[in-house]
């Protein structure tokens, strides 16, 4: 433990005062950039705020406390935390509440995320890591509460994996776990479930996290009362303190406006995770918020006078000030003029961060004017494109919108006309478009060489001999050559380690690889992806699996909100390629068996959605996968893995493409278009629909996200002039999704002579009992007959009605 008097017999006094007046401009111009910021909201400048005034002196405290290599996953109030560390100046903040889509000007998300939310960038321009020992790293905060719990988990557990899993290389991510991952959350926040089961897991595992409670008893305006048993988060949860019998928690109580035992209490606090690898709870006490929640209330109206007098006095910037005075380490008269200094830099770094955003605004007005001057004399119309350029120059500050409204309103007014300054304005507005859109749009998925989409395909080859197994062997083995060649890769789940995974396709891994690699967790899914989000941030390939494709939904706030958008929040500066590995599809009865697939699709966009039809496909997919940078969730057929396959002699090289379906017969009548287990009962209707003359193309979507990238569909209807969607997701889901893309994408209606179709399960779950599957989702003679029925309408003399 490093006390403030250790600090000081470390440093001459003169030193130590420095250091200690260095921390409150800090303080000072964080609480400064808040005040103005919230003005900034109100003027309509900026679009909303929420800042981490009252909180500034505990986050100094944890700035001293983390070293390079370390990673936050924090609160959307740590802006003074991330000035400390020298990660955020008062520019940048202005920047980022300005939402400013120069990276450069404003690093943390390119003006994606609202103010408050802070990155570090672990990427290169090309994709390729950056050195993460060598710099302070913060993975990209979310607003939804206790969200970066989850995520917070993996990035502790990397640490333990570098320091005890052999054969990693280290270079750029790891200093042998000897880094700690610090999380910060509202006392508020702590009541959601995540945090509750971030909290329990952590303790499970034993890893290096410290995670800081920020504590004003208000969750916006709902005091402690309502939200924790006995008004006290670490109270509640005395039960994980440590003690030497069992393992657990340190946790630590400080108050938040008292600079010398915070700064005490978080050396101690990152020196036993460091050292132990043991988690830390430290509950920071009487914290205050000065302008509330938010720019859209006033703390005024919840607060009575009392507690506002209370934070008055104990806020936390007011209390350094006078331990500074009293501790004689600055007088009063010298704090003035820190605080008048601190006044005018934060106005000053104000004033050129809305200069530096405004001017390629007004640069674009300009333009739009002179083009608005010279279409108007050759227009018919020229009194009304008169009237909306001078609308546009009466705009003193104007946003991107209201230039690009008036110059499309403008164009409206040719109509019908031709002439040399119309084609100006047109131009000018799709290069405006071609401009700035991808400074809203791009990054979804990676935009480098690593891109998913770009690993060609590798197609199993078989020997003549080659043996007919279980499709989970073919998983098992392929996994087997995973693990073996890629020492970064692990995987844990629900009965994942043990038992080799419910339908072993990791059967004996765990006595191969260990415990560390192939490992057990507990039920509790969100934190299973935040296991996996946390280390694929730190460079580690994790294999997330969820036991089944319907529990998938305990953890879908995390894969939409966190894992889906990492990449594009950050614009390409972070990123986390994790595999989730599920299973699902035709297993009878309403729980483990119903499709999720229109939820996941609309849900999870930056995250590829496979549906492989069997294990081969599947064992491509993960190779396919660990070649890439995007993230990806794996759907594998439930009742694939007993079926028989034939061995492959190239295993651990096939790769399956991603973005491609595959045409399992050919046809002329009519296209037919699945995925996973109903394909197969497509695969055998099609032979029956031969016996009557009705010759079927079926096609393999294999890839939901992204789906069809070369247009093979299409191609396939131009020929067969006929396309039906079978699939066993609920109506408007999955087949909705699949046919919008074929019509409005691929632009197949001008090859159809009848009517698209789609034939999905009945809107509901499917029901118990051997008939449920059958009454539930399509058969066989759900198929036929849907198929004979278009056929009937094409030609009713040769295909009589059925019934």
């Amino acid at each position: 433990m490093q006390s403030i008097t250790n600090l000081k017999n470390k440093l001459s006094f003169e030193d130590f005062k420095t250091e200690v007046i260095a921390d409150y401009k800090i303080a000072v111009e964080s609480r400064e950039c808040s005040l103005l910021g919230r003005r900034e909201v109100l003027t309509g400048k900026a679009k909303f705020g929420i800042f981490g005034d009252g909180k500034e002196v505990p986050q100094l405290a944890m700035a001293k406390a983390f070293m390079k290599g370390d990673w936050r996953s924090g609160y959307y109030r740590d802006q003074t935390f991330m000035m400390a560390i020298g990660e955020l100046t008062k520019e940048q903040f202005f920047a980022g509440l300005y939402a400013n889509t120069n990276l450069e000007l404003e690093p943390m998300s390119a003006g994606r995320q609202m103010g408050g939310h802070f990155a570090t960038h672990s990427l290169n321009d090309n994709g390729s890591w950056k050195d993460l020992t060598k710099q302070y790293n913060s993975s990209a905060d979310i607003s939804p509460t206790a969200g970066q719990m989850p995520r917070l988990l993996g990035l502790a557990q990397a640490s333990k994996i570098f320091r005890n899993v052999k054969g990693i290389n280290q270079t750029n991510f790891s200093s042998n776990g000897n880094e700690v991952a610090w999380g910060t959350i509202g006392n508020a926040s702590t009541s959601e479930g995540l945090f509750f089961e971030t909290i329990n897991a952590a303790g499970v595992l034993q890893v290096p996290m410290v995670i800081s409670i920020w504590d004003d008893e208000y969750g916006i305006s709902v005091h402690a009362r309502h939200q924790t048993t006995k008004e006290n988060i670490s109270e509640i949860l005395k039960g994980f303190q440590r003690d030497n019998d069992s393992k657990g928690y340190e946790i630590l109580r400080v108050k938040g406006w008292d600079y010398a035992n915070l700064v005490e209490t978080y050396q101690e606090a990152g020196a036993i995770a460091r050292e132990e690898h043991v988690p830390v709870l430290i509950h920071v006490l009487e914290l205050t918020q000065p302008q509330g929640h938010s720019t859209s209330g006033s703390h005024e109206r919840y607060k009575n006078q009392e507690r506002l007098d209370w934070e008055s006095q104990h806020d936390c910037n007011t209390k350094m000030r006078e331990w500074i005075i009293e501790s004689g380490i600055a007088t009063n008269e010298a704090l003035i003029e820190i605080e008048r200094a601190a006044k005018r830099e934060v106005r000053e770094a104000k004033r050129r961060a809305w200069d530096t955003f405004l001017k390629p605004i007004k640069k674009e007005q300009q333009e739009l004017i002179l083009l608005l001057k010279q279409l108007e004399v050759n227009s018919a119309n020229g009194v009304f494109i008169s009237k909306l350029k001078d609308s546009l120059t009466t705009i003193t500050e104007p946003t991107r919108k209201d230039i690009l409204s008036h110059a499309r309103k403008a164009l409206r007014f040719t109509i019908g006309e031709s002439n040399s300054e119309k084609e100006q304005l047109a131009t000018w507005i799709n290069t405006i478009f071609e401009k700035v859109q991808p400074q809203f749009s791009s990054h979804l998925y990676s935009e480098n060489a690593r891109s998913n989409v770009l690993i060609k395909e590798v197609k199993p080859t078989y020997s003549d001999d080659a043996e007919q197994v279980d499709g989970r062997i073919i998983l098992r083995d392929n996994f087997d050559a995973i693990f073996s060649k890629h020492p970064e890769t692990l995987v844990f789940g629900e009965d994942t380690g043990n038992i080799g995974d419910v339908n072993q396709g990791l059967e004996g891994l765990q006595e191969k690889y260990g415990e560390l690699r192939v490992a057990d967790t507990g039920i509790r899914e969100a934190t299973i992806l935040g296991q996996g989000i946390g280390m694929a941030l730190r460079g580690l390939r994790p294999i997330a699996e969820i036991q089944y494709l319907d529990y998938i939904l305990y953890a879908i706030q995390i894969i939409s909100d966190d894992l889906a958008t990492t990449h594009y929040r950050t614009k390409g500066k972070q990123k986390a390629p994790l595999i989730i590995r599920t299973r699902g599809h035709r297993l009878e009865g309403i729980w483990h068996s119903g499709s999720q697939m229109g939820g996941l699709l609309n849900l999870v966009k930056g995250v590829h959605l496979l549906v492989p039809r069997n294990m081969t496909k599947a064992a491509g997919f993960y190779n396919t996968l660990l070649q890439g940078d995007d993230p990806a969730i794996v759907v594998e057929c439930l009742n694939g893995y007993r079926l028989k396959e034939k061995m492959p002699n190239n295993l651990s090289a096939i790769k399956t493409p991603i973005g491609v379906v595959e045409t399992l017969k050919e046809g002329t009548d009519i296209t037919l278009v699945s995925y996973g287990s109903t394909l197969r009962i497509v695969e055998q209707t099609a032979k029956d629909l031969l016996a009557v003359g009705i010759d079927a193309e079926v096609i393999d979507v294999q890839s939901l996200l992204p789906f069809d990238l070369n247009h093979d569909i299409v191609k396939s209807i131009a020929k067969t002039n006929r396309v039906m969607i079978i699939d066993e997701d609920v109506p408007g889901g999955a087949s909705a999704y699949i046919l919008d893309n074929i019509l409005n994408k691929q632009n197949a209606f001008q090859y159809l002579d009848s009517e698209p179709k789609t034939l999905t399960a009945k809107p509901h779950r499917p029901a118990y009992g051997n008939d449920g599957d059958y009454f539930s989702k399509p058969s066989a003679e759900d198929i036929f007959e849907a198929v004979y029925a278009v056929m009937h309408e094409v030609n009713p003399s040769d295909f009589p009605k059925l019934r």
